[in-house]
């Protein structure tokens, strides 16, 4: 009995954790005025206007909640921004609550 409440509770948890993205706690206005410092000049160099192409473009790379954190830490990790991991998830979650939309 105890072993089937174990395997119950390990999937809730799971499906806990699918369901919410892995940047929720993550504060959008601290992430907005990261990518508006530290991003936006950059991307608007490669797409033009205000930058916001490379996220709304028709093929854009980012699919998943997990993909487009694991692009803003390749970025931070790339152009050397030494973020944190709360910084990450600040920048994750702007993006999503702005352009992505991926379910929380």
């Amino acid at each position: 009995m105890r072993r089937i409440a174990l395997l119950l509770i390990s999937t809730l948890c799971a499906s806990l954790a699918q369901a919410t993205p892995l940047f929720s706690a993550g504060d959008p206005v601290i992430g907005k005025a990261m990518v508006e410092k530290q991003c936006i000049s950059c991307h608007a160099d490669r797409f033009g206007g205000d930058g916001s192409g490379i996220y709304t473009r028709e093929h854009r790379l980012v699919k998943t909640s997990a993909g487009l954190l694991t692009q803003v830490r390749n970025c931070n990790t790339n152009l050397g921004l030494k973020w944190f991991d709360d910084e990450e998830l600040h920048v994750t979650r702007y993006l999503n609550d702005h352009y992505y939309k991926f379910q929380k």
